[in-house]
């Protein structure tokens, strides 16, 4: 007898639940959701709809995945980040809750019919850079990456966004080729993590996540030391820049900046509280300051 949605999600949950693994409710159902071909309120008003036998094929499959610990956003492909769906592969960092707090920072300093540019360095899947263009028609960006794998995974976002008219993605070391002075906002979301630490992480990061998006070598801050100067070389006047960092990151990385000569340096915290992202500001023109 073929599992209904509503059996099949139940059955989905205590799988993952007796694998040990975290948030099994939200897992369960994505991949019902994903291998019966169904939408969220088909389980709520159609929960006795039957899966056929391909589709409890599919399901087995992608909870097999899941009980070895590949993410749900590589099973899938696909990952929601702020307002926009993007195209998750083991070539990116899977995006994050956490680093919409850049997002979110960045439409507060520029108002929906500004005009305005946008430099994402590391732009790995596209993720900060195309949700700030789909909030904010007017802005132009350019994404920059190491990994020609990763700017392929952005490029097809983009296109499926419609944003490939105001995208441009250039392979690139951090700001290596850019000229002075040429952006309104800089957004980075560099690797961070100390390289003995990546080993202890969790398998769906240490296992399947791009290392390059991860190892900020031995104290996990080289990445900021070679962009603070840099961000502040390329930031027209006025100018701000948003870039993560570690939860225990907040003090060196505002020295680096201000010792970079950034203003109005600060950190912002994400929502479970924790030390997120550092912003500020290049000194304007007239006031110097």
């Amino acid at each position: 007898m073929p599992l209904t949605l509503v059996q099949a999600w139940s059955a989905a949950k205590n799988r993952l639940e007796a694998a040990g693994l975290a948030g099994p409710v939200i897992d369960a159902r994505l991949l019902v959701e994903a291998a019966a071909d169904a939408a969220r309120i088909d389980i709520l008003t159609d929960p006795h709809r039957p899966l056929t036998p391909d589709q409890e094929a599919r399901l087995d499959d992608y909870l097999a995945r899941r009980e070895r610990r590949e993410p749900v956003s590589h099973i899938l492909g696909r990952r929601g980040f702020w307002k926009i769906m993007l195209r998750v592969t083991p070539d990116v960092l899977t995006p994050r809750p956490d680093t919409e707090t850049i997002v979110d920072l960045a439409l507060k300093d520029f108002g929906e019919h500004q005009v305005f540019n946008v430099l994402d360095l590391g732009v790995g899947s596209g993720a900060i850079l195309l949700a700030i263009l789909a909030e904010r028609p007017f802005a132009r960006g350019l994404g920059v990456d190491v990994s020609e794998e990763a700017l392929a995974v952005a490029r097809e976002n983009a296109a499926n966004l419609g944003l490939a008219g105001r995208v441009a993605l250039l392979r690139g070391d951090w700001t290596e080729g850019l000229a002075d002075e040429n952006f309104h906002l800089v957004v980075s979301n560099p690797p961070y993590i100390a390289t003995d630490v990546i080993e202890t992480l969790e398998p769906e990061v240490r296992d399947h996540e791009p290392r390059l998006a991860l190892d900020g070598g031995p104290d996990g801050l080289e990445a900021y030391r070679r962009l603070a100067p840099e961000i502040l070389r390329v930031l027209k006047p006025g100018g701000r820049f948003a870039v993560e960092i570690g939860y225990d990151q907040k003090a060196p990385v505002e020295a680096l900046f201000r010792e970079a000569g950034a203003v109005e340096v600060r950190t912002l915290k994400d929502l479970a509280d924790h030390d997120r992202v550092v912003a500020g500001a290049k000194k304007t023109l007239e006031t110097g300051r």
